[in-house]
């Protein structure tokens, strides 16, 4: 692995009214230095350290993400019943973010009317199964993959939605069989992107979506707060702008149909008369916090 350092900057968590959760990397995990996962570039440009992580750039297609990188199963530990109490406490908060941004995008007016036939949703990365739930109750078949077993007990519990407690990878969905995935806030806990949206394509019938939320990068808070902003935690281990983001599903053969951000300034970081300006125009121009892009597995 070839490498260009660069002194490291240190940085500290900003909020939004909604705290993002973090979970402190153990002292013993295990990690390992990757290739970009965008376009396998092995030359690396140092940004910021935040704890022990350290973020990189890749001087070919310039994503962000931490290398070297803890490896699969230590990620997955971070999952566990503190992260429950986090998605239990944030659980309708989460689910109105989720539909606004589905409404945002259009999907249940433009996307949806066109879809391979029959409704099926996968929610990757589905905590409790409360989006799930909504399809579900609108007469789509549902399924999802959870790393957290406690989130996986209580959705199927309290929503029968068919969660399965894996990985995508792993969790056996059969090939064309979905009609929409749906994955928010997901990728850039990931550690091998690549080979994830290969098999978001494979489980996607022919004409299928693919709905893909996570943090922006060229966005304005991360382009004011640098190594503060708010997605520059130990958990995030990619951090996507909407180019290199576009690179990756393209890449596995998907066509992107639409492009929404949103977020303009976190709360608490300007005055209120200011932030609504803000956050409008961080939507109609393209710079907010957040991205979500639509995209369809060709026939």
């Amino acid at each position: 692995m070839n490498w260009v350092e660069s002194p490291l900057k240190t940085g500290t968590l900003w909020f939004n009214s909604l705290k993002t959760y973090s979970k402190t990397a153990a002292v013993d995990e295990e990690s390992t230095r990757v290739s970009c996962p965008v376009c396998r570039g092995t030359v690396f440009k140092n940004l910021w350290q935040v704890e022990s992580s350290i973020f990189v750039r890749c001087a070919d297609c310039r994503l962000i993400l931490q290398n070297p990188q803890p490896v699969r199963t230590a990620l997955a530990a971070r999952y566990d019943e503190e992260y429950f109490r986090y998605e239990i406490e944030n659980e309708e908060s989460f689910y109105n973010l989720m539909m606004l941004g589905l409404n945002d995008v259009g999907f249940f007016e433009n996307i949806a009317p066109a879809l391979p036939q029959p409704n099926r949703i996968l929610d990757i990365g589905c905590a409790t199964g409360r989006l799930l739930h909504h399809f579900k109750q609108a007469g789509w078949e549902t399924a999802g993959a959870e790393l957290c077993r406690e989130s996986v007990e209580y959705g199927n519990k309290t929503y029968d939605v068919n969660i399965r407690p894996s990985p995508l990878e792993t969790a056996g969905f059969p090939d064309h069989h979905f009609s929409v995935v749906h994955a928010s806030h997901l990728i850039e806990h990931v550690d091998d992107p690549g080979t994830f949206v290969t098999e978001v394509m494979r489980v996607l019938l022919p004409g299928g979506v693919f709905l893909c939320v996570t943090p922006s990068s060229d966005g304005l808070q991360a382009k004011i707060f640098g190594s503060s902003w708010r997605s520059v935690i130990p958990d995030h281990v990619t951090l996507f702008d909407r180019k290199t983001l576009r690179r990756l599903l393209e890449t596995a053969g998907f066509s992107v149909l639409a492009v929404r951000t949103w977020g303009g300034l976190a709360v608490g970081t300007v005055p209120a008369w200011l932030k609504k300006p803000v956050d409008r125009l961080a939507k109609k121009w393209g710079f907010g916090d957040v991205v979500l892009m639509a995209a369809r597995k060709t026939s």
